[in-house]
């Protein structure tokens, strides 16, 4: 089973659920703080892949949900740097693996990837369930 370096955002409720997944198929989680870490913009970037850019964000970001910051219309280096300065706007959760990054938690990739348990989740592990109250409530 593989070492899983994990950046979430202490408290999440996702982010807990993810790593009990991945805890569950064998693998050895180490969580750290996605907010609190010193990233550089070469080390942050390597996590999205060929990725658009717009995918790059934490669409539950009070930025992003209050239209401060819209990802559809930010370049590479604009979105690098709005993350940098400001962590919560990144997608969560971060992992790696042997040096391979991958950003999200879609459980299928996941389990394409490193394997998770036999009884995978529906549920959606990547929005934040508050968000979606929010959105319910009239």
């Amino acid at each position: 089973m593989a070492t899983v370096i994990f950046y979430e955002k202490p408290g999440c409720i996702n982010n807990t659920n993810q790593k009990q997944l991945l805890t569950a198929a064998g693998h050895q989680v180490i969580a750290k703080s996605l907010l609190t870490e010193n990233w550089q913009p070469e080390q942050l970037r390597a996590y999205f892949g060929q990725l658009p850019v717009n995918t790059w964000f934490n669409r539950s970001a009070p930025a992003i949900k209050e239209g401060l910051v819209q990802p559809d219309k930010l370049s590479e280096q604009a979105a690098l740097a709005l993350m940098l300065e400001n962590p919560i706007l990144i997608r969560r959760p971060l992992m790696q693996v042997e040096g391979e990054c991958r950003v999200g938690f879609d459980p299928t990739l996941v389990h394409n990837w490193i394997g998770l348990a036999a009884a995978m989740p529906d549920a959606d592990l990547e929005t934040c369930p508050r968000t979606v109250k929010e959105l319910e409530q009239p």
